[in-house]
Order: structure tokens, then C-alpha cells, then sequence
């Protein structure tokens, strides 16, 4: 049995999201393929996850012996190690992930949880694991000329594997804000990925 954490971020009021439709059309499909997996779904926003505490970054960063599961910050990076499937869900905002995740990233990215310093340099300590990011956006940044502008789902591979999950995959629903666009075609078109992903995560 796997455990798999869904990580939402998107301010927008249920039922709103594009990312979500698709992100949860994936997880329902998931359920039905693999029903005695655990599912762990964490909205960062109902949870109210805010930046890093001023003055308690190096408490944080290099936690004190025996700082365990129920710190409020650390409880995070904890039970991110303990997963072994990612499922994360947001839309791309001014180019990057929105500001919330980049909190939350903050959080689980933790010396000596997620990851370790060595003789050669960092070392992730979330190897065998999976993931797969959901994305929503306005634009075509799947191909040039504006993919070398997408710096959203380019830095969530790129942490992840910094922690050592180095197995990745992204759907993404492009061009939701072109003027003439079949919005609802491209996100239908997204499900049916998602739905397809879901067979082989």
C-alpha cells in the first residue's frame, strides 16, 4: 500500500479552479485504480501556510535533537518523507508557482529530514518516490517561444530532485486565457490525460 500526498494550491473558491478540475479527476481515477492506497490531501491555503517565521530559520533548518512530528513547521517536512507518491496541483502565476508553495517548499526542505549535507554536496533523502504536477495556464509554455519563460513546474522538478525524487511528470492545460480559445477542450483534453496518468502512477 502506497501513500500518496495531494498538495493543492489555488486561492480560488471551490469549484473555480481549472488545476483542480484536472488534479482531481486524476485522484478520483487513482482511488478507483488503487483503493486500499492511503490519500493524504493537504490544501495549503485552508491550512494557512505562511512564510518562514522571522529569526527561526537556522531552528528550522537544523532541527534540535528530539524537535519531532508535532513541531507546527517541521511536522511538514516529516510528513513529506513519509510519502511515497506527490501529487501537486497549481496554476502558473506570473511565470513561478504561487507564493504559498514556495512557503510550503520552504517547509519540507529541511536539513538532515529531506535532505543531508556530505562530503560532495547535498544528498536528497526522498529517493524511490514519485510525482506528478498539475498545471493550469494562460499562456503556451510547452513550447518556445514562452517555455523558456515557464519557471513554475521547471522549479518544482528541480527541488524535487534536489530531495531525490528524480521520477516527475507534469500535465499541463495551456493557452486557458488565449481569446478564442476552447477552454473547455483543453481542459477535457487534460482530464483525459490525467485519468490516463493515473493508470501507471
Amino acid at each position: 500500500m502506497s501513500k500518496v500526498l495531494y498538495i493543492k494550491a489555488n486561492a480560488k473558491e471551490e469549484g473555480e479552479s481549472r488545476t483542480f478540475k484536472i488534479s482531481d479527476s486524476f485522484i478520483e481515477e487513482y482511488k478507483r485504480l488503487n483503493p486500499d492506497d492511503e490519500i493524504i490531501t493537504l490544501d495549503l491555503y485552508k491550512e494557512g501556510v505562511a512564510a518562514l517565521p522571522f529569526g527561526q530559520l537556522n531552528e528550522l533548518h537544523v532541527p534540535a535533537p528530539g524537535t519531532g512530528k508535532d513541531h507546527p513547521i517541521l511536522k511538514y517536512a516529516y510528513q513529506f518523507l513519509e510519502a511515497d507518491k506527490y501529487v501537486i496541483a497549481e496554476p502558473l502565476w506570473n511565470l513561478g508557482i504561487p507564493a504559498i508553495l514556495k512557503a510550503y517548499i520552504d517547509y519540507i526542505t529541511v536539513t538532515g529530514i529531506t535532505f543531508k549535507y556530505t562530503a560532495t554536496g547535498a544528498v536528497g533523502l526522498c529517493t524511490g518516490k514519485k510525482a506528478i504536477n498539475i498545471t493550469a495556464r494562460g499562456g503556451i509554455y510547452n513550447t518556445e517561444p514562452f517555455a523558456s519563460f515557464e519557471m513554475g513546474d521547471r522549479y518544482l522538478r528541480t527541488i524535487f530532485a534536489f530531495l531525490g525524487i528524480t521520477d516527475f511528470t507534469t500535465i499541463s492545460a495551456d493557452g486557458l486565457d488565449i481569446i478564442g480559445n476552447d477552454i473547455n477542450a483543453i481542459v477535457e483534453k487534460a482530464i483525459m490525460e490525467a485519468k490516463e496518468k493515473a493508470n501507471s502512477f
